[in-house]
């Protein structure tokens, strides 16, 4: 019986991983897209962090907790842009009782092209 208790317990824990990190690779896709679209550099910071704290609010995760960072990059043509997403996760993610206490931090990784031919940006598109 205690087998079973501690198989339990383990398999809940890496479902708990597993759809910490599937909300974390979402919001960091959803933010570095939103990043590249945005219209200028000052709007993008902003409206990457409010399309990460939406993807992970759609996976019933407190945006409070993310922490939602430009890894490498900058906006403007032809810039790569790299956004890390880093979320907590729980100890175990029961069906009944839910997310219970807090585990290592799930980290995803997502990088996006500026379009080398949007309108609007200085520059010449040379990164082909």
């Amino acid at each position: 019986m205690l087998l079973f208790v501690i198989v339990t317990l383990l398999v809940a824990n890496a479902w708990g991983v597993v759809t910490t990190k599937a909300a974390a690779v979402d919001a960091a896709r959803e933010a570095a897209r939103i990043y590249v679209e945005a219209p200028n550099g000052t709007a993008a910071a902003l409206d990457a962090r409010q399309a990460a704290d939406a993807a992970l609010a759609g996976y019933g995760r407190d945006p409070g907790l993310a922490r939602v960072r430009l890894v490498s990059g900058s906006f403007g043509r032809c810039r790569r842009v790299t956004i890390a997403v880093s979320y907590p996760s729980p100890v175990v993610e029961l069906p009944v009782v839910g997310r219970v206490g807090t585990g290592e931090r799930v980290r995803a990784i997502h990088s996006e092209l500026v379009d080398p031919y949007r309108s609007g940006l200085p520059g010449a598109a040379a990164c082909m």
